[in-house]
């Protein structure tokens, strides 16, 4: 069957049993049609004969049996990736619909780093309340940390921010790259001049921000010994730059979030542009369970202006 050539059938959505394909879904994330027969109560002849029929459906093979279960065919792959579109796409009617008709009500627990500076996300609260005013949107702002706790615990739905690792009950989407810098006031005696050498430093006043700190920045200070003198903590990002910019310390501050500051001449970065330490900041959710109508339009609208930002 592999080696012909599939013939286009432009009939093919209205005689295709739509049933067909979510039993192929089921097959490949079961790893095999044995496992996917045992996950579904079903009779294991059944489910070959389903593959069977779709494959001719399709006029080519899917799937090639192996002696540990099942392994895509190109035309298998491009199989699973219409079919996942197809499930998030039904997945969605009822969300959509609920939007249409203007029933959507509810509550979007949001909690977030301190000092998140993101356009698309600000756009989306907008577009999002302007689309769907009868849902409340609660912002709660914690360390990193924090945020991935309570996630995890269902405290909130959505979070953004960073994390060291990958926890296996979350889901990860990139929202934005965040830079960080090394700033001081005007009073600080190295305004107006870029540091080389960060250990040269080592015993400037320092202003840490405690839990909030991203632990790439951890791993940079005790490199350098920076921080060894503590004069300011502060676990909030706009505390930390209040501290940073009334003279307290020098300390880092996300770029963004200082850019107004040094635009006025108010805030100096001490570091070269080519050595601002980067990182990931995500738009995060819980794996499961599914997310109700309000939390799920708020994810996709966020999302949908960051695909668009990439696509520009």
């Amino acid at each position: 069957m592999s080696d012909r050539i599939p013939v286009i059938d432009r009939k093919f959505a209205s005689r295709v049993d739509w049933n067909l394909m979510r039993t192929f879904v089921d097959i490949v994330r079961a790893g095999g049609i044995g496992a996917a027969a045992r996950q579904l109560n079903r009779q294991q002849p059944s489910i070959s004969a389903a593959l069977k029929r779709l494959e001719e459906h399709v006029g080519t093979e899917l799937l090639h049996r192996t002696a540990t279960g099942v392994e895509m065919t190109a035309a298998g792959k491009a199989m699973m990736a219409l079919c996942e579109e197809m499930l998030e796409a039904a997945r969605m009617v009822p969300h959509q619909i609920a939007q249409a008709t203007r029933r959507v009500e509810g509550i979007v627990r949001i909690q977030i780093i301190s000092g998140l500076v993101s356009p698309e996300f600000d756009e989306a609260i907008a577009s999002f309340h302007r689309r769907n005013p009868a849902i409340h949107i609660e912002i709660r702002v914690s360390p990193w940390r924090g945020v991935l706790d309570s996630l995890e615990q269902g405290e909130v739905e959505i979070g953004v921010g960073y994390d060291s690792s990958v926890r296996g009950s979350l889901m990860y989407e990139p929202l934005l790259v965040e830079r960080q810098q090394l700033y001081c006031s005007r009073t600080n005696p190295y305004f107006g001049y870029h540091v080389t050498r960060l250990g040269e430093l080592k015993d400037e006043g320092f202003v840490l921000t405690g839990e909030d700190e991203i632990e790439l920045i951890t791993h940079l200070r005790r490199r350098y010994r920076l921080g060894t003198n503590v004069s300011g903590v502060a676990e909030d990002i706009n505390e930390a730059r209040r501290l940073i910019l009334h003279g307290v310390g020098i300390g880092f501050l996300p770029v963004l979030a200082a850019e107004a500051e040094v635009a006025r001449g108010r805030l100096w970065p001490l570091l070269h542009a080519d050595f601002e330490p980067s990182y990931d900041i995500f738009l995060l959710a819980r794996s499961e369970p599914a997310r109700d109508t309000a939390t799920q339009l708020f994810w996709d609208e966020v999302l949908r202006r960051v695909r668009a930002k990439q696509r520009s």
